[in-house]
């Protein structure tokens, strides 16, 4: 029975208001329990790091997340390591063969010249859905916001379909300061030139998850959520939870005029 005026929620094949996952070795078969219930609350699911390479029954996992129309893809890590290596042709062919459509462009580890990445994505782009990264994993780089904002709108104009805000699965660095706190202005700055139903935040805490819902909007995606997080992630994008209780029925924030997809 639908009886509470809620915030309105995108659904389905949605194209924002995303929920990414990150599987950092979740068993087979607690795997499918998980998804059987919480699916349709999950949009993509990121094979964390590179741990797609030693992941046990991966093909299997692949194939189940696909069964349930969630997008998979492998951690950017795994990327860096074979860019490393000169592996870039035998990595699009390992993830070709897994059936996987999308990858990940990220320089959180190495320090990959943008030509460079913006080069590799013209390639990616042939063959997959690319999602590139922008930050670093090491809390104490302190990237300008005009760098951030340049990097995410020349990685939308290559055609990536989405850019992820790196923050790591602990809330530490890129987005985060090294005390866990959002860097309050530099999200401000971002939201306002660019195109926030294209950016992915990662957010692996409730209390990430909420600054982003209470700043963007219940429609906000949102990326390195944990899989047992996932259906609480939704009630606070309800307005079911103490601090986002009063989101209004149409939030009239960042996404308010975004058509529902």
């Amino acid at each position: 029975m639908d009886f509470l005026q809620l915030p309105m929620r995108t659904a389905g094949n949605r194209t924002y208001g995303l929920t990414s996952i990150a599987d950092f070795g979740t068993p087979l078969g607690r795997l499918q329990q998980i998804l059987e219930d919480y699916h349709h609350i999950i949009d993509i699911a990121k094979i964390g790091i590179g741990s797609a390479y030693v992941t046990p029954n991966l093909q299997r996992k692949i194939d189940l997340y696909k069964e349930y129309k969630i997008k998979p893809y492998c951690g950017g890590t795994l990327f860096e390591k074979c860019f490393y290596q000169n592996k870039i042709p035998e990595y699009f062919s390992y993830l070709r063969k897994l059936g996987i459509e999308w990858v990940e462009i990220s320089n959180g580890t190495l320090d990959i010249p943008i030509k460079e990445r913006l080069d590799i994505i013209s390639q990616a782009k042939e063959d997959f859905y690319v999602i590139a990264e922008v930050g670093s994993k090491d809390g104490n780089e302190d990237m300008p916001i005009s760098a951030w904002k340049e990097e995410i709108q020349l990685f939308l104009e290559a055609g990536c379909e989405y850019v992820i805000t790196e923050g790591r699965d602990s809330g530490t660095a890129g987005i985060y300061g090294t005390n866990g706190d959002v860097k309050s202005n530099l999200i401000q700055e971002l939201v306002k030139g660019l195109d926030c139903r294209k950016m992915i935040f990662e957010a692996p805490t409730a209390k990430h998850q909420m600054y982003f819902i209470n700043t963007i909007g219940p429609n906000v995606n949102l990326g390195n959520v944990k899989l047992d997080d996932v259906l609480v992630l939704e009630a606070q994008r309800c307005g079911l939870r103490s601090e986002t209780f009063y989101l209004e029925e149409t939030n009239a924030a960042y996404l308010d005029q975004a058509p529902a997809h």
